[in-house]
């Protein structure tokens, strides 16, 4: 089991944000939502299309400005310099170079973060490995599934070894037994004692590793759950189901 701190590592607080439209009206996105994440849990955000979800994370990594409120990212304003350091991000739709293998991405991942060449290289090894893409080293992008796709960027995302990890639907694209390889190098992430945010619609996915969870729909968290009340006969889509149909009403 982890330990659990009472450090926020993740803080979004009365953020709301709007956009305009083509015909003069603003469309809300977000409505004075709150949640904070601790060290060392896994936190995930549930939610139908269009809740809010994606723009939330946005938010939190400085990607988009809120109209109002406060955001905190190891208590540093997101568009700090350093608050991004021990960050790793894994957008819903990676955005990797067709012509480049995934080890050419992480050989860029070992630049930015400072690494000799033959640290570059033992990392690349042990993600290939975790990501179980060893057998694709040397294929470019363009041939890979977007399973494949997937988890070479969720190698990337690890490359530096984050503290806190903000992944945007990580099982999108993904088959079962690549879904289960997933949430296996989540948990053995979050083992080690770093911190996990991430949206998704997979329920059974978000019940089996959450410690808690924040229901979101029309741009509001509208309940959070421990993962401890979900033990039992009351099964997290049954919850789901009856916060969106009564915030629908």
């Amino acid at each position: 089991m982890t330990q659990k701190s009472h450090t926020k590592q993740i803080i979004l607080e009365k953020i709301t944000k709007k956009y305009s439209s083509d015909i003069g009206r603003k469309s809300v996105a977000l409505t004075d939502v709150s949640f904070s994440v601790n060290s060392g849990e896994i936190y995930g955000i549930i939610g139908p299309n269009g809740a809010g979800k994606s723009t939330a994370l946005k938010i939190l990594l400085g990607f988009v400005r809120p109209d109002s409120g406060t955001v905190k990212l190891s208590g540093l304003h997101p568009k700090h310099p350093s608050s991004h350091e021990h960050v790793g991000y894994l957008p819903e739709s990676p955005c990797l170079y067709n012509n480049l293998t995934v080890t050419d991405h992480l050989a860029f991942a070992g630049r930015v973060a400072g690494y000799s060449k033959q640290q570059t290289r033992q990392r690349t090894t042990e993600l290939l490995e975790l990501t179980n893409l060893p057998h694709a080293a040397k294929k470019t992008i363009r041939n890979f599934s977007k399973g494949m796709t997937q988890r070479a960027a969720l190698a990337y995302a690890l490359f530096h070894q984050p503290k806190i990890l903000i992944l945007d639907e990580p099982m999108s694209g993904l088959d079962p037994v690549g879904r289960r390889l997933v949430i296996d190098i989540i948990h053995e992430y979050n083992q080690r004692g770093n911190t996990v945010l991430f949206c998704s619609h997979i329920l059974t996915d978000v019940e089996r590793i959450c410690d808690r969870i924040g229901i979101m729909h029309q741009g509001q968290i509208k309940r959070t759950l421990d993962s401890d009340k979900l033990q039992g006969n009351t099964a997290l889509e049954s919850i789901f189901l009856q916060t969106v149909s009564a915030s629908t009403q």
